[in-house]
């Protein structure tokens, strides 16, 4: 029962924000800037999104130094993309769970989850 309570307190605390997951930003306000998809979330939902998308930024800068100290070394390039992909579909199943129907639809006709 007080799991059941926890569920719906969580669900009741959702409000509506805006993603652009290219420019790794979580709107309130769908006329601030482009946005792709929609949510709903309460703000356990997106401060996880929000941390992704900072380890998101830390690999893309990573990935850009290390090309710059060996930009002929092609052998650590299946690893960094990995990270970066494996970063992506966890920021896309996130979107997915808090998606508004059209989200889930769009995530879904992407295949990437």
């Amino acid at each position: 029962m007080q799991e059941q309570q926890h569920d719906s307190d969580r669900e009741s605390n959702r409000k509506p924000y805006y993603v652009s997951v290219q420019a790794g930003q979580i709107l309130e306000d769908p006329e601030a800037a482009a946005y792709e998809l929609e949510i709903l979330a309460n703000e356990d939902d997106k401060s996880r999104l929000h941390e992704l998308f900072k380890e998101l930024n830390s690999m893309d800068n990573w990935s850009v130094l290390h090309f710059n100290s060996r930009p002929f070394s092609p052998s650590n390039d299946v690893e960094l993309n990995g990270n970066s992909d494996e970063i992506i579909s966890r920021i896309y199943r996130l979107l997915y769970e808090c998606g508004t129907e059209e989200t889930k639809q769009h995530i879904e006709s992407m295949g990437i989850i």
